[in-house]
Parts: structure tokens; C-alpha cells; sequence
């Protein structure tokens, strides 16, 4: 598993940590929407995840919550690697007892980090995440597929 992480490490990278995820809705059509994701521990479990940034009011978010599990799909060219498993939300909406809200801004700005992501100015960065309502989604490997 952990050599099929560092394939979706070195995707990810190669394109700026796009990747398509994908859950169902309730009647069992698949929703998909491109996110920045990456390889990131849980920083419950500590286990690897695949994890990425929503929005609050995102459709994804609710469908993700509901359905629980969710596939994300990295590619560079031609190669490419699909992770399916559940699904754990931490945000301010999706608050745990086991995970400090104090953390969240921190635990945002380093799931954006491994995604690929900067930012010039963290304080804008966190105010702006607090704004949206943004929340933490790790979709937890169960099966990785890949034709690399």
C-alpha cells in the first residue's frame, strides 16, 4: 500500500495535486468534481490518507458525509491511480471530541501544503478558510487500482 501512496505522491505532484474525486448520491449516480489532494497522515489515526480541502457549503461535502466513502483519481499523462475507501470529515461543521477545533486552521493549511499548495499570506489563508466554513476530508486506501 505504502509503495501505491508514493505513485499518488509523485501524480500528484506532476499535476499540482488535481485529482478527480468521486462519491454516489442518493438515488446511486456518481458526482465527481476536481479538488487539490494529496498524501497526507490522519492526524488521529496517523495513517495514510488522501486528503483535500472543501468548502462548508460544498455539495461534495454533503454527499461525502452521507455516502462515506469516496474514490480519488490522479493522473499524469497517461498513467494514473484510483484510491477508494471511507470517508472522515473534521471541520467546523463536522466537529469531533477527539480533535481540538483549535488545531483546524493548522491541520487546513498543512493538508493544502501537501497538496501542492502556498500561500503568501497564512493569516488571509486562515481567515478565509474560517469564512468558507472549509473542512478536512481523508478518504482512508481500502483498494488502490493503477496502470502504472
Amino acid at each position: 500500500m505504502r509503495a501505491d501512496l508514493e505513485l499518488v505522491r509523485r501524480l500528484a505532484g506532476a499535476d499540482k495535486g488535481l485529482a478527480v474525486v468521486s462519491t454516489t448520491r442518493a438515488d446511486g449516480s456518481v458526482h465527481s468534481s476536481l479538488v487539490n489532494a494529496g498524501v497526507f497522515d490522519h492526524p488521529l489515526t496517523k495513517e495514510p490518507t488522501v486528503a483535500l480541502v472543501a468548502r462548508g457549503s460544498a455539495y461534495k461535502l454533503r454527499l461525502l458525509a452521507t455516502a462515506g466513502r469516496a474514490n480519488a483519481v490522479f493522473r499524469a499523462g497517461w498513467e494514473w491511480v484510483s484510491i477508494e475507501g471511507p470517508v472522515d470529515i473534521l471541520g467546523p461543521d463536522h466537529p469531533r471530541p477527539d480533535f481540538p477545533a483549535e488545531q483546524l486552521p493548522q491541520l487546513l493549511r498543512d493538508i493544502f501544503t501537501a497538496a501542492g499548495g502556498t500561500h503568501d499570506d497564512w493569516a488571509e489563508y486562515d481567515r478565509v478558510m474560517a469564512e468558507e466554513r472549509r473542512t478536512a476530508v481523508f478518504i482512508t486506501p481500502e483498494r488502490i487500482t493503477t496502470n502504472g
